[in-house]
């Protein structure tokens, strides 16, 4: 799963903290930035750390082609329509969060709430569809982790 937003540095390493602590089962998280400042702002790590998340190994990047080539789901965040923003946008699921940059605490803390919802909702989402494509045994038992 890549997360992207403009800068990489609020909405997507927000998003990719959250994936990783909340729904490690099913994403496997990194994050990207079509035009990455180059940081993490104080006010994403301080938001992120004052709800309980990891902020390290968060950094501000750009996309690469092996990151972009290795998720399955590319979530954008960055405000541009993704058939404007990507060559290729099958893959890519569009996520209408403001940017906070810039802005105060409340601020922050409101938009990491509306992606802590929007990754918790996606992950659910995974989890449903992996048990519905499970194999499944004579008698209607699913197979391996997805037991009933």
């Amino acid at each position: 799963m890549l997360f992207i937003c403009l800068g990489n540095a609020c909405r997507s390493p927000m998003a990719e903290s959250i994936a990783r602590r909340d729904a490690a089962d099913v994403i496997e998280a990194c994050s990207a930035g079509l035009t990455p400042l180059g940081f993490v702002p104080m006010l994403t790590t301080q938001t992120l750390a004052a709800n309980g998340y990891s902020i390290e190994s968060l950094c501000s990047t750009a996309i690469s082609r092996a990151a972009w080539d290795a998720a399955d789901i590319v979530v954008n965040m960055s405000g541009i329509a993704k058939e404007r923003a990507f060559i290729d946008c099958q893959k890519v699921e569009d996520w209408d969060v403001q940017d906070p940059y810039g802005t105060d605490p409340v601020l922050y803390q409101t938009i990491y709430e509306d992606i802590q919802r929007r990754v918790l909702q996606l992950a659910e989402r995974l989890r449903s569809a992996a048990v519905k494509n499970a194999p499944v045994k004579s008698g209607g038992e699913v197979v391996g982790d997805h037991e009933k």
